[in-house]
């Protein structure tokens, strides 16, 4: 038995690896519990989702990513409920007692207590959900090559996104080069102008969270792509083939992805009063509301201030910040001193709508176009764990730009949808 503090961390996002990275080798016991075992690059999940990038190119096995840390230890298992009294938590492999708990785990889907949009839609927040859409993606091109009519094969190919925030305008783009420069040449039996690509947003601009300028550039590359754009629209009912707008309209697809709202994924066993809406509160040190020793930090966590009365952009950047002050903080406590507030860099907002096409929102500069192209593709390859995964995506990316061929256009069946 060690005398050194037990800090369990619950989720290996941003937040998770950046608190271990910062930790290494240092005088505390790390145990991560993830419900994978692997950190997926999400911003360019949906690039897999549309057979841009492999898998492995995105993810990267925790054992691997901390080999070296000799205070690391990993478990595959899920937190089912934190006993704060106890000092313990109960997951599906057992019960570990902590000294400090860091609860980062993240996000999931808010479907807003629809049951449909629960069980019929696509999301997109794992390596496994971006495979059963690329899968849906594919099966869809193949289904429609055995029909003939045409208004049935324009069925087949309506594909429907709900939210226009980075996500859904990223997935929009990639379906619309998709359709540009695929279905020409491996399905000939296809008319590329009977795929149609709707995206849906409540409310009035595409990209809400960055410039105005950002937003109109972004509708404009999308229309020009092809993409019919709904604003101020909302989405009440869809059942598998029909999604019901509030005006009334019915759009007919199987394919149907739901990228409009995000909450919290917290864990049971925090009072009530430890809850900000659909995330945990918690202080300027990250600490959760009314517990010492239990810390929340990236999505989860809502750090309310004057400047941020909602808690700080569910984004990798204040994740990785707060994983950063976490284990500054951390250590002071361990020395006995004590801890300094958290306070959130800006880095700004980027998104890409297809090649060449861009809006990039940075507090020196807010450009669109090729040079907000080049500018993602340069940042997002640096964020990318792994020098092996770096140098695969990057392939892949010149491989893609010359050719056109986006090679990973395979279906893998058990994450086919529904199956």
């Amino acid at each position: 038995m060690t005398k050194e503090p037990h800090i369990i961390i619950v989720g290996g996002g941003f937040g998770g690896i950046t608190l271990i990275q910062q930790l290494k080798n240092k005088p505390f016991r790390i145990t991560l519990i993830d419900k994978y075992n692997h950190h997926n690059f999400q911003p360019l999940m949906y690039q897999v989702a549309t057979c841009g990038l492999s898998a492995t190119s995105i993810a990267s096995p925790f054992r691997r990513m901390f080999k070296g840390f000799r205070n690391f230890t990993f478990r595959l298992a899920e937190v089912q409920t934190i006993h704060p009294d106890k000092k313990e938590i109960e997951t599906t492999v057992g019960t570990f007692n902590y000294d400090y708990l860091v609860i980062a785990t993240g996000s999931k889907t808010n479907f807003y207590n629809n049951d449909h949009l629960s069980r019929y839609s696509l999301v997109m927040k794992s390596v496994d959900d971006a495979l059963t859409i690329r899968n849906t993606l594919l099966e869809q091109f193949e289904i429609a090559t055995m029909y003939s009519s045409p208004e049935e094969k324009k069925i087949i190919l309506n594909f429907v996104i709900i939210g226009g925030g980075a996500t859904g305008v990223e997935l929009a783009g990639a379906l619309a080069e998709f359709k540009s420069h695929i279905i020409r040449h491996d399905y000939p039996e296809i008319d590329p102008s009977l795929m149609n690509i709707h995206l849906i947003e409540a409310g009035t601009r595409l990209l809400p969270a960055m410039s105005e300028g950002a937003s109109i550039k972004a509708i404009s590359f999308l229309q020009k792509m092809g993409v019919k754009v709904w604003l101020s629209t909302r989405v009440r009912d869809y059942d598998g083939v029909n999604v019901t707008l509030t005006d009334d309209t019915v759009l007919r697809s199987a394919f149907f992805i739901w990228s409009a709202g995000v909450e919290g994924a917290v864990i049971s066993g925090l009072q009530e009063t430890s809850m900000a809406g659909n995330r945990i509160s918690a202080n300027p040190m990250n600490q959760v509301k009314g517990h010492e020793d239990i810390f929340a930090i990236g999505d989860v966590a809502a750090m309310i201030s004057p400047t941020w009365p909602k808690g700080h952009p569910m984004l990798a950047f204040p994740a990785m910040q707060q994983g950063k002050n976490l284990a500054t903080n951390l250590i002071r406590k361990s020395q006995g001193k004590s801890m300094k507030p958290f306070h959130y860099l800006d880095l700004g907002s980027l998104a890409t709508v297809g090649r060449h096409k861009a809006v990039a929102d940075l507090p020196f500069l807010k450009t669109q176009g090729s040079f907000a192209w080049f500018l993602w593709m340069g940042l997002h390859l640096m964020r990318i764990t792994g020098f092996r995964n770096r140098l695969k995506a990057l392939s892949d990316w010149i491989w893609n730009y010359f050719t056109y061929a986006y090679t990973y256009r395979i279906i893998t069946r058990p994450s086919c949808k529904g199956k």
